[in-house]
C-alpha cells in the first residue's frame, strides 16, 4: 500500500478481520431490524450463514456461531410457541423467544464494536 493510499480499515484488524465484523454487523442488524419485520430475520441469519466461511480463524468467527445459534434455536421455539398458542403457554414461549433473542443480539453487538470475540 502506498502512503497516499487510505487505510480504511480499523486500528488493529487485519483485512479479513475487517471484513468478517463487517459482515457480522451487517447480519446482527438485520436481524435486529428482523425483530419487528420477521424477513429480515432471515436474511440476516442467511448473510452470517454465507459469510461464516470468510471469517474462519479470526476473532469474530464466534460472532458467526451466535448468530446461527439464535436463528435455529429462536426459529425452533417459535415455531413450538406458534403451535402451542392455543394454550397460553405459547405466549409466553414467544415473548420468552423475543427477549432471549434481543439479550444475544445485543451482547453480540456491543462484543463486536469492542473488536472482541463473543465467547470469552
Amino acid at each position: 500500500m502506498s502512503e497516499f493510499e487510505p487505510n480504511n480499515s480499523q486500528p488493529g484488524l487485519s483485512v479479513q478481520e475487517d471484513a468478517a465484523k463487517t459482515n457480522a454487523l451487517i447480519a446482527y442488524g438485520l436481524m435486529a431490524a428482523g425483530l419487528f419485520t420477521g424477513i429480515f430475520w432471515f436474511v440476516g441469519a442467511f448473510w452470517g450463514m454465507i459469510k461464516a466461511s470468510e471469517a474462519r480463524g479470526t476473532r469474530f468467527e464466534d460472532h458467526f456461531k451466535n448468530i446461527s445459534t439464535i436463528f435455529w434455536w429462536g426459529l425452533l421455539f417459535t415455531i413450538i410457541g406458534f403451535i402451542t398458542l392455543f394454550f397460553i403457554v405459547g405466549y409466553f414461549i414467544l415473548i420468552g423467544v423475543w427477549i432471549w433473542s434481543v439479550f444475544k443480539l445485543v451482547k453480540g453487538i456491543a462484543n463486536i464494536t469492542s473488536n472482541r470475540s463473543y465467547y470469552p
